[in-house]
C-alpha cells in the first residue's frame, strides 16, 4: 500500500482526494502548509501531492527544497494548482515536479497520474547506477559523476540525463521526450525540451561529456558514445 502525502490548504479539497485515493487502496496523510508537510516525512510518503498556493511558503518553495535535499529528493512530487498557463507548469515542473495537474481535475485522472508516477519511480530505482563514456550516474544517491569529480546538474536535466543513459543508442523526438520526462498530461511546447538539452549539455561540459548528447537530424536527440 503506497503512502501519499496531500499538502493543501482547502479541506474540502483535501477531502475529495484523501476519499478518491483510499477508495483506491492507497495510504493517505494530510498537511494544510508546507511547515506540517515537513513534519509528517518521517513518516515516509512514497509520493506527495502539493498544492502551488499554500499559507506562508509556497508549495513551489516547499518542492525546490524538498528536490535540492538528498534526504528527500527521491519522493516524487505532482504539482497541483489553479495555473494553467505553459510559463506556470514549467516553472513547476523545473522545481524538480515529477508531474503537474491544473485545477480543476477529474479525481481518476489523479489517481491514473499519481500511479503513474509511482511506476516511473520504482523504475529509476531499478536501474540505481548507469556508466556511459566514462560518465556514471546514481539513481540512489541522485548524483552525476565523472572519475572523481562531481556533476553539478539541475532536477529536470537530471530526469532527462537519467532517461537518455537509461535507454542509450536510441533516437527520441521532442514530443517523445516530453511525454517520457515531463509526462504525457502535461501540456507543454516541444521546444521546452531543447532548452533542458542545452542546460544538460552545458553541465556536461564541466567534464567534456557533452558529445554523448547527440543530435539527431529530423529525429531530436540521442545518448551514446559511440
Amino acid at each position: 500500500m503506497a503512502t501519499v502525502l496531500i499538502v493543501d490548504d482547502e479541506p474540502d479539497i483535501r477531502d475529495v482526494i484523501r476519499f478518491t485515493l483510499e477508495e483506491s487502496g492507497f495510504r493517505v496523510l494530510e498537511a494544510s502548509h508546507a511547515d506540517e508537510a515537513r513534519r509528517l516525512l518521517p513518516e515516509q510518503p512514497d509520493i506527495l501531492l502539493l498544492d502551488w498556493m499554500l499559507p506562508g511558503r509556497s508549495g513551489l518553495e516547499l518542492a525546490r527544497q524538498l528536490k535540492q535535499n538528498p534526504k528527500t529528493r527521491s519522493i516524487p512530487i505532482i504539482m497541483i494548482s489553479a495555473r494553467g498557463e505553459e510559463d506556470d507548469r514549467i516553472k513547476g515542473l523545473d522545481t524538480g515536479a515529477d508531474d503537474y495537474i491544473t485545477k480543476p481535475f477529474s479525481p481518476r485522472e489523479m489517481v491514473a497520474r499519481v500511479n503513474a508516477v509511482l511506476r516511473r519511480s520504482r523504475a529509476e530505482e531499478v536501474s540505481a547506477q548507469i556508466e556511459i563514456g566514462g560518465l556514471i550516474i546514481d539513481n540512489v544517491s541522485h548524483r552525476v559523476s565523472a572519475g572523481d569529480r562531481a556533476i553539478d546538474i539541475a532536477p529536470t536535466e537530471y530526469r532527462l540525463l537519467h532517461f537518455f543513459m537509461t535507454h542509450a543508442d536510441r533516437a527520441f523526438s521532442r514530443s517523445q521526450l516530453l511525454d517520457q520526462v515531463w509526462g504525457n498530461h502535461v501540456y507543454v511546447e516541444e521546444r521546452t525540451v531543447d532548452v533542458h538539452v542545452r542546460r544538460l549539455r552545458k553541465a556536461l561540459e564541466a567534464t567534456g561529456h557533452e558529445h554523448l548528447l547527440q543530435t539527431v537530424r529530423g529525429v531530436g536527440y540521442r545518448f551514446s558514445d559511440k
